[in-house]
């Protein structure tokens, strides 16, 4: 997966011009509605997992802790 944060970013603004489209009415915008909903969930919990790696990082930078688990290490780029 390549996707990062700043596609994040994309995907919910694409999201928000859809969302205040103005011909979206009745069932459609319902629907619109829906997968706004799912993608805010989705996205909301990729910032707490990007926010817990961070955290583990800062943590083990200052040698609070020794070892993580291997999906919550930060990479440098």
């Amino acid at each position: 997966m390549k996707n990062n944060l700043e596609d994040l970013h994309n995907h919910l603004f694409a999201q928000l011009e859809r969302l205040s489209d103005e011909d979206l009415k009745g069932n459609e915008l319902t629907e619109e509605i829906k997968r706004a909903n799912a993608i805010s969930s989705v996205a909301s919990q990729i910032i707490n997992n990007g926010n817990l790696a961070l955290n583990v990082g800062k943590l083990k930078y200052n040698d609070q802790i020794q070892k993580t688990p291997k999906y919550l290490e930060v990479k440098s780029v």
